[in-house]
Parts: C-alpha cells; structure tokens; sequence
C-alpha cells in the first residue's frame, strides 16, 4: 500500500541551526500519527515543510506516491492536503459559516471571479453549515467569530480544514489553550473523522492525544529520535529523557 505521506532525510536549518535535521518517517492512509517532543523539537517546522510553508533545504516529500518537495502550498492543497494551525487563524468580524465558506472557495476556480459576492455562492454555504454541523456548530452559523468561545475557535478551525474534504489533515496543536470540557469534546470531534482521513497530529496534552494515536514519533532538537506504539515510545527511555522529564 502507498503511504499517505512519505518524508525521506528531510533536512531545514535557520542560520546554520537544524530545526529538521534528516527526518524521515511514513504514514499509513488512515493512520492516526502523533508528533511529540519539547519545544523547539522542531514538529511546526516539519508542518510548514510538509504544506509547503517552508521550502526544505534537502529531502523528499510525498503525498499518496506523488512527490511534492517543490510544489507551492496551493497545489499541495488540491492534492489533499489540509491543515489547521498552533495560533487560531481565523476572520474575527465575519461570521462562521463565512469563514468555512471561504476555505471552500480558495480550492474552486470561482476564487477568480472578483465581480461576484461570495454570499452569492449558496451551495459554500450549504456546505459550511452542513461541517458546521459535523463539529457541533451549526447552531452559531451566523454568528461572527469574535462572539464564540475559544473552544469554538479550536472547533471552527477543524471544520475549515475538513471542508476542504482532505485525505491528509494536519493538526497542529487542537488541544492548547481549551479547558478540561473543551479537550474533551475537541478530542471526541478528532475520533470521530472518518478512517478516509489519515490524521497527523501535534499535541502537549499526553494523556489525551495518546489515546488518539496508534503510532507516535518523538523528535527532539530536529531529529526522530523514537518511533513506535504508544506502549514501545512510553516505555523507551530515551522519551522519559527528553519528554517525560526522566534523567
């Protein structure tokens, strides 16, 4: 079977630092992948690399077979690539429907008629609901973005990345910043996405996104320096070391 995402000795350094330092990893189609590792490891560097945010130095990048390492974000997107981001990036004076209708659209070759209102397209926003709904927001549809909850920020930003209908969706960081209630029903909105999806996941919050993954790859300083089950990376000692705090 092809992976959905194939990094091999992927290289990136900012003024002779590695950040991403001969990474290579494969991901499964419909895999649940988790990142982890401390700060500074380097898991939104390899995001940015892997969505083409940032140009790698050396390596390779391919999604479902087909490599991608020079292509520029957009053509990555219309291969199935989707993201969300660690710093909530959403429009806070429109509405929700809006800004998952505006997702839709940057992937449809109607972006390019300027003449015409995006409020025109009614089918966007059938469809913006209709995701809505699959995270447990179309309820607040119409409300603008500055008036919801952070949690629903977290959820309205996962909504977005699923209407672009991805087969690879990368989450960098769901989790931060939401109360106990909020990680959970974020954490039930995230397994519950279809096995047609295959999930890569950065996460701080352990005890949850461990439950979440069926393998977890540990970078510290830019390098994999684990890869396994949840058991095999939990009882490794290099993980206790650099993650869990173990000397």
């Amino acid at each position: 079977m092809t992976p959905a995402l194939q990094i091999g000795a992927l290289r990136k350094a900012f003024g002779g630092l590695p950040a991403t330092d001969n990474v290579s990893l494969e991901v499964m189609p419909g895999e649940r992948r988790l990142i982890i590792g401390p700060n500074g490891a380097g898991k939104t560097t390899l995001f940015n690399l892997i969505t083409g945010d940032l140009a790698p130095d050396a390596g390779t990048i391919r999604l479902f077979g087909e490599e991608v390492s020079r292509l520029r974000p957009h053509r990555r997107a219309h291969r199935g690539l989707a993201r969300t981001y660690q710093i909530i990036t959403l429009f806070p004076n429109d509405t929700l429907e809006h800004n998952i209708a505006l997702s839709q659209l940057g992937l449809s070759r109607r972006r390019w008629n300027t003449f015409r209102a995006l409020t025109d397209y009614a089918d966007l926003y059938g469809e913006a609901r209709r995701v809505l709904g699959r995270v447990g927001l179309e309820h607040l549809a119409r409300r603008h973005i500055s008036e919801v909850s952070y949690g629903e920020k977290r959820r309205v930003e996962i909504a977005m990345a699923l209407a672009q209908n991805p087969r690879l969706l990368l989450l960098d960081e769901p989790l931060a910043g939401l109360s106990r209630e909020e990680r959970v029903g974020v954490t039930q909105l995230i397994a519950g996405i279809t096995r047609e999806v295959t999930v890569l996941l950065i996460e701080h919050d352990m005890d949850t996104a461990l439950d979440l993954a069926e393998r977890i790859t540990v970078l510290h300083y830019g390098s994999v320096i684990v890869e396994g089950t949840r058991a095999e990376v939990v009882a490794d000692p290099k993980t206790r070391e650099v993650y869990l705090g173990d000397g």
